[in-house]
């Protein structure tokens, strides 16, 4: 293979992830898009789309060997419409605008806290060259996927009223303070049994697509949920834990 052969194929492989985050940005405009025009079910499922091609692009990027500083930089750019602006007008023009200044407030505050999570994200990771087992505070993602989902959650039971806009408002205030925060969320980036058993992941994907898709709002919004308790969940055993040592070191010296 001549060296012309070998440098068009490194330009397609580079070439990839990027396009990956465009349709992640495409998806979340389009979100927009349709949440302004009232479409709210096709605007949720836009999101939970831009958050599958998101978690594509990094992953073929390690994959292939071509993460980049112009990857990072345009991802994280995608990631403050997709997972930011999109989910805020979301959550405002689905449950929030009745609370007048109060719920484009929570709007606004959801969008903030997902500018300073994607800018405190790249500060770390520019400054550590190891992935890390952890992410410091709730993923964007994340947080717009349980928007999201939460929209076609209650959609599906049938929730109205001032029940589904007050806890609409509380959760997105809950969300915007957990993308900031200091709690630690599993990233999966050193998860190595899918390597080391590949067929048994196999059929791991397939049942775990075969009970997502038996119904999908109800999955994806449990999903969502447990992630997102995850992370306070461990670090409450956490602090747990080191008190029940130090009961019993104080008994063992008694």
């Amino acid at each position: 293979m001549d060296t012309n052969s070998i440098n068009r194929k490194q330009k397609g492989l580079t070439l990839l992830p990027n396009i990956l985050t465009t349709m992640s940005l495409f998806c979340g405009f389009f979100a927009l898009i349709s949440a302004i025009k009232g479409n709210f079910t096709l605007s949720a499922w836009s999101i939970v789309a831009a958050a599958c091609f998101d978690g594509l692009d990094g992953r073929v990027a390690r994959l292939t060997g071509t993460s980049s500083k112009f990857g990072v930089e345009y991802d994280s750019l995608s990631d403050l419409v997709a997972f930011g602006v999109a989910p805020a007008v979301l959550a405002y023009l689905w449950g929030l605008q009745g609370y007048g200044r109060l719920g484009w407030l929570a709007a606004f505050l959801y969008v903030a806290t997902t500018a300073l999570r994607l800018a405190r994200f790249n500060a770390l990771t520019h400054s550590s060259k190891s992935p890390s087992r952890y992410f410091l505070g709730l993923p964007c993602p994340s947080a717009a996927g349980i928007i999201a989902t939460a929209v076609t959650f209650s959609q599906f039971i049938g929730l109205i009223g001032p029940v589904k806009t007050l806890s609409f408002l509380i959760m997105v205030y809950i969300l915007s303070f957990l993308m900031v925060s200091s709690v630690r969320y599993y990233s999966f980036k050193d998860l190595k049994w899918f390597e080391q058993h590949p067929f048994y992941s196999v059929v791991l994907i397939i049942l775990i697509l075969i009970v997502i898709a038996v119904e999908p709002r109800v999955t994806l919004f449990t999903i969502g949920i447990l992630y997102g308790v995850s992370g306070p969940a461990i670090m409450a055993l956490r602090g747990v834990v080191p008190i029940k040592s130090r009961e019993r070191a104080i008994k063992n010296e008694g």
